[in-house]
């Protein structure tokens, strides 16, 4: 080894900020909901996105999304899907195991509503 060669132990760490992570878990939860075809469409035709934050120690990441699901659906499979989604993705890009993954459901967007209907929804 010559002198100019520092030993990996001395090089130092790469931090990535929690800001990334959220970013990367926010757009792992558009991906899950968008392949199930199952994420609510506005009145203007946009999607609402999700929401994350993230708390970061060391190599591990705890993940809160906060999401607006369509209704009626089954919630339970979109949950799943997005939890299961954000995991592997932040694994994948960000090399950070994640054990949780914490769903927020902030809104239900009925279709019926959205057509403008008046009345009981089945």
């Amino acid at each position: 080894m010559s002198g100019a060669e520092v030993p990996a132990g001395g090089r130092g760490a790469t931090r990535i900020a929690d800001r990334v992570v959220a970013k990367v878990a926010a757009q792992a939860a558009r991906e899950a909901l968008r392949a199930q075809g199952t994420g609510p469409v506005l009145p203007d035709g946009s999607r609402p996105s999700p929401r994350t934050t993230v708390t970061v120690r060391e190599r591990t990441a705890r993940v809160r999304v906060v999401l607006e699901l369509a209704y009626p659906s089954d919630l339970g499979a979109q949950c799943g899907a997005v939890r299961r989604r954000v995991a592997a993705r932040v694994r994948e890009l960000v090399g950070m195991e994640v054990p949780d993954v914490a769903l927020d459901i902030e809104r239900l967007h009925s279709a019926h509503q959205r057509r403008g209907g008046r009345g009981r929804v089945s």
